[in-house]
């Protein structure tokens, strides 16, 4: 008899986000800060995918020819985004609440996006892969963050980008992601992060060439309330970005 699939989502998290599933695409909304902080992901995950992956990075369309995970697409903020630019997307939710709402709003926009109430354990024991996995604050989120990233890499292709994005576990993101974010600003669901789950670049980067990856860049992402915009940054006191790429066929 096959042993069970264990997997490593939480399931008060993924309750958690279904309440507010029908505000994903509202920028005044629950999820604000990341329709802010989109364009900062979205501009380094073209920037360090076509860089390792020797694209074209003014193409209209790089990512065309790609197949692309997006783990936690919650209502597709980044998976339409990467259809557009050419990308074959599957977009992963364990909330089957978040995929209802990330099929309305792509068929409103007339995206093909392969939307799954699914988890990356289940995708990975199916012997899904791919050429880019983004993997974008959620590892915060999970139970077994190390087998999380072990897992993700078995579904890269030789050569495959994985970029992360979380937040480091410092008094400062304490300060400004949990209490200035959610108790004082109100810009997430109180409760919606826990200190203690957040991970240290040392800690990402050990799981990650644990798992066979090779470290390509990593950076830091920070807020300027005067602006209410976000930028790139050497600083990864608080949210950070890892890129790492599967070695090559032989």
């Amino acid at each position: 008899m096959p042993t069970p699939l264990r997997s490593s989502v939480e399931d008060a998290e993924v309750a958690k986000f279904s309440s507010i599933a029908a505000q994903w695409w509202d920028p005044a909304g629950k999820f604000g800060v990341l329709h802010k902080f989109n364009p900062v992901r979205l501009a380094y995950i073209r920037e360090q995918t076509t860089a390792w992956l020797g694209l074209d990075p003014v193409a209209l369309r790089p990512f065309k020819g790609l197949r692309l995970l997006d783990i936690g697409c919650g209502g597709g903020l980044l998976s339409e985004p990467m259809a557009r630019l050419g990308a074959e997307v599957v977009g992963i939710d364990p909330s089957e609440r978040n995929i209802k709402t990330a099929n309305v709003h792509a068929a409103e926009q007339e995206l093909a996006i392969d939307y799954r109430v699914a988890t990356a354990e289940e995708l990975a024991a199916g012997g899904e892969r791919f050429d880019v996995i983004l993997n974008m604050e959620v590892i915060e989120h999970v139970r077994d963050p190390s087998r999380f990233i072990a897992d993700c890499s078995r579904m890269l292709k030789p050569g495959g980008v994985m970029v992360v994005a979380t937040i480091n576990r410092t008094f400062r993101s304490f300060a400004l992601a949990i209490i200035g974010a959610e108790f004082v600003l109100g810009w997430l669901p109180k409760g919606t992060h826990q200190w203690e789950k957040f991970i240290t670049p040392a800690e990402l980067e050990t799981w990650t060439k644990s798992a066979g990856l090779a470290v390509r860049a990593i950076d830091g992402v920070i807020f300027n309330p005067l602006t209410m915009s976000w930028s790139r940054s050497s600083d990864l006191a608080v949210n950070y970005m890892l890129v790492s790429q599967a070695p090559s066929a032989a």
